[in-house]
């Protein structure tokens, strides 16, 4: 199953994501081969101010348990996530799926 993760930083949360950051990417490496598609999302300004991925899992109980050792929800830089189950159609220009 695939699912887009909409997730939005708490208020005055930049230093302490960039503080987090390298823990997010390695705990990121960790489920490699079920990351899609994963990218900050940016303000006005182009400060990041939030996080979404594409991830594939066999169930969305899978995912929220990988969700439970992310350091951007365990040090509280997210402050509202969202997962949303999702069907690819289009993938790098390609059709994907259904």
């Amino acid at each position: 199953m695939q699912f887009l993760i909409t997730a939005y930083d708490g208020a005055g949360m930049l230093e302490r994501r960039m503080a987090v950051r390298p823990r997010h990417l390695e705990n990121l490496q960790k489920v490699n081969g079920r990351i899609l598609c994963a990218g900050g999302l940016l303000d006005d300004q182009g400060k990041m101010k939030g996080s979404a991925l594409i991830m594939e899992f066999a169930s969305k109980g899978a995912l929220e348990d990988y969700l439970k050792s992310e350091p951007y929800i365990t040090e509280r830089v997210w402050e509202r996530v969202t997962v949303e189950p999702m069907n690819i159609v289009i993938a790098g220009g390609e059709k994907a799926g259904r």
